[in-house]
């Protein structure tokens, strides 16, 4: 009879850990454990039957007791029981997982910080430029080659878009503004002191033709002061930082960044279309409207503005801007967090954004008077130049403020008054006495 009781309760052990593993196998969830507990619960209560343990120790035999502490043969639970323990009342705690819990470590954190910080000096100082003739340093992200290519890409789609708008290189307009352009890209090469030549200036349509010549009619120089012409309270712009940023380059002993200007296939395209804009996409693309030359006629104002446009291409401003567009969008989304969204864009379009640009185009006035100057053109005609296209294209009072680009009156005043304009006149002197002036950028 005894033997009997015992083969039975040997079954309904065995029966009943087959039954708690298959229980432990499946998702923990509230409403499981719960019948879990409150079945222990009862079953603890219970009597002791004779010659065998309680229920309760037999829990603990199972590892049931104190939560699932022990892997019963299931490797799953070895994994899972760091993500939980139980306290003393029963109570399952969930420790944090994911990168909350990683960060919740002291030295992880140091490492971070340590490897970050290491990686971002490294990209930062390690893409550095100098600019020429300002010798001011910024960061540029983009490759040489990858610039390039998104210059010539751009400027495939702007043929295609202006397709049967395109004027011909035979045509008059054409023929002046490759050789304008020419003159200047000469230039380029003396400011640059460059050992390579670049190719002969092309023409973007299908056929290239015209005689070389070139005409140097200058415009009168300007006649008096421009002091007092406008008044000084919106005046926003200051030079001083060129002369702060030259000074600091010339005693680093600063090199101008120029490698991104090998292999330059320089190519000019005339777009008949009532625009008053040009400009020069990186690769040497030149695109002139015939909207600009309808307003600039003498020679002396075509070589201002496309010496201005190339100035960009020198400096590399359009990569700057896409490295600074994509700091700006990290800031922004940062901020995002705290601030409103619209208030976030237009202080960083108004504190950020803007400010830089107008840096940039007074860099470009710069370096585009130096090139005019050294092709042969007047440089005193440029302030005028500036101030007439302040008048075409409309301007208001917040102009200085609210635009990539400075008032053209702002930016004749300046440039009339900037140390630039002697450097500028000396290199014109010497150039009509017959003398090229080198390495001035």
């Amino acid at each position: 009879m005894t033997m009997g009781w015992y083969r039975r309760g040997m079954i309904a052990l065995d029966g009943f850990r087959s039954f708690t593993s298959k229980l432990l196998l499946k998702p923990p969830n509230q409403e499981a454990s719960s019948k879990i507990c409150q079945k222990r619960d009862l079953i603890l209560n219970k009597p002791k039957l004779s010659g065998f343990s309680t229920y309760s120790s037999i829990f603990r035999r199972l590892g049931l007791e104190a939560g699932v502490n022990r892997n019963l043969g299931n490797h799953f639970l070895g994994g899972a029981k760091r993500f939980y323990y139980v306290d003393r009342y029963q109570v399952r705690h969930f420790r944090p997982r994911g990168p909350r819990r990683w960060f919740q470590n002291p030295r992880n954190v140091f490492i971070v910080l340590v490897v970050g910080s290491g990686f971002t000096i490294t990209v930062y100082f390690g893409n550095l430029e100098t600019v020429p003739y300002t010798k001011r340093t910024h960061l540029i992200l983009l490759s040489n080659s990858l610039e390039k290519r998104l210059g010539e890409t751009q400027f495939q789609q702007m043929k295609e878009g202006f397709k049967g708008k395109i004027l011909p290189a035979m045509h008059p307009d054409s023929v002046r503004v490759r050789l304008i352009a020419k003159d200047i890209i000469e230039a380029l090469q003396r400011g640059l002191r460059k050992e390579q030549v670049w190719r002969d200036m092309g023409y973007a349509s299908e056929h290239i033709g015209a005689d070389e010549g070139s005409g140097h009619d200058t415009l009168v120089a300007l006649e008096g002061t421009l002091e007092g012409k406008w008044s000084r309270q919106d005046e926003i712009l200051d030079d001083s930082w060129v002369q702060q940023s030259r000074k600091k380059g010339q005693e680093r002993g600063s090199q101008a960044a120029t490698s991104h200007l090998d292999g330059f296939n320089w190519e000019v395209l005339v777009v008949k279309e009532p625009v008053v804009n040009a400009f020069c996409l990186p690769g040497g693309k030149i695109v002139v409207f015939t909207g600009l030359l309808e307003h600039f006629r003498s020679d002396a104002e075509i070589a201002t503005i496309i010496g201005h446009e190339v100035a960009h291409a020198v400096a590399r401003h359009s990569a700057e801007g896409i490295t600074k567009n994509l700091w700006f969008a990290i800031l922004q989304l940062i901020l995002y967090q705290f601030v409103m969204p619209d208030l976030v864009n237009t202080m960083s379009n108004l504190f950020l954004r803007l400010p830089f640009s107008r840096r940039m185009e007074m860099e470009a006035d710069y370096i585009g008077l130096l090139l005019m100057a050294s092709a042969g053109y007047d440089p005193r005609a440029a302030p005028k130049v500036y101030e007439k296209l302040g008048k075409v294209t409309g301007e208001s009072a917040l102009r200085d403020y609210l635009s990539t680009h400075p008032s053209g009156k702002k930016r004749a005043q300046v440039l009339a008054q900037a140390k630039v304009m002697e450097e500028a006149f000396n290199i014109y002197r010497e150039t009509r006495a017959g003398h090229d002036v080198e390495g001035f950028l």
